[in-house]
């Protein structure tokens, strides 16, 4: 999905199944201007009440990377948190979508890392209008289909090798939405794992992309909340590149892959 009115040009890979052109997380991280959060630090983004959105980026040079976002929303007040847990920021950088109605929004975090694993990150503004494509969670429910989960109950799915990311969605009907992403490359082999609050579900979804290079991944998705609170997730390819697979097997791969 397009931010901030822009139009990157995307390579011939990155054309979803329903023809719209999306953008991969490499050639986001070019129109960037990051900045570096070094171990135990804070930094802060604020941005006024003309963006509707903002596009958090975070990524290392391939060392683990432990963080927390939160939405700040005036004083002592954070409708939406996610905790983050990446094995390797250069291979799975972290990207989400955060939506941000109403004013004295910013975007805060924390890098719970070590003093020796700093991380990159970035932020891209979505201001809504006739040049931007809208929110990318109403766009991906619109054309998927959802599935319900309910309190305390996990969705897993398993991808194929050619699909280079997935985008996840997760909402709820208004209530607060608990839940916690992970992508797994082997049996309880965590590659990258997201927590995530948001206060109310249908105002602010969880929306993100997340790479899956190599074989064997699969997206679980828990309902960390009570059976009072369902959610509604969808799943679905972002990139897929068939010439990935085949590049791999060229290489000699002899059908081991090390993950």
């Amino acid at each position: 999905p397009g931010v901030n009115g822009s139009n990157p040009t995307a390579s011939s890979l990155t054309v979803s199944p329903e023809g719209t052109t999306v953008i991969s997380t490499e050639e986001m991280w070019e129109t960037l201007a990051p900045v570096t959060v070094q171990g135990g630090s804070l930094r802060t983004c604020s941005f006024d009440e003309d963006v509707q959105r903002v596009e958090v980026f975070l990524k290392t040079e391939g060392r683990p990377l432990n963080a927390n976002v939160e939405l700040w929303q005036g004083p002592d007040n954070s409708p939406q948190k996610m905790s983050i847990y990446l094995e390797d920021g250069s291979l799975r950088p972290f990207r989400a979508t955060v939506e941000s109605p109403g004013s004295s929004n910013a975007i805060a975090i924390r890098n719970t890392g070590q003093m020796e694993f700093p991380l990159t990150a970035g932020v891209e503004a979505d201001f809504g209008g006739s040049t931007s494509t809208g929110s990318p969670s109403d766009i991906l429910s619109a054309s998927s289909t959802s599935r319900t989960i309910q309190g305390g109950a996990v969705y897993t799915t398993p991808f194929s090798p050619a699909v280079q990311s997935v985008q996840v969605m997760l909402k709820s009907d208004g209530r607060p939405l608990n839940a916690r992403v992970e992508l797994l490359q082997g049996p309880n082999n965590n590659k990258q794992v997201m927590e995530i609050y948001t206060e109310d579900g249908c105002e602010r979804p969880f929306y993100a992309v997340i790479d899956t290079p190599g074989t064997g991944n699969v997206v679980r998705i828990v309902n960390t909340a009570t059976v009072e609170f369902p959610l509604t997730a969808c799943v679905e390819p972002y990139i897929v590149d068939e010439s990935a697979v085949v590049d791999d097997q060229a290489k000699g791969g002899r059908g081991m892959t090390w993950s």
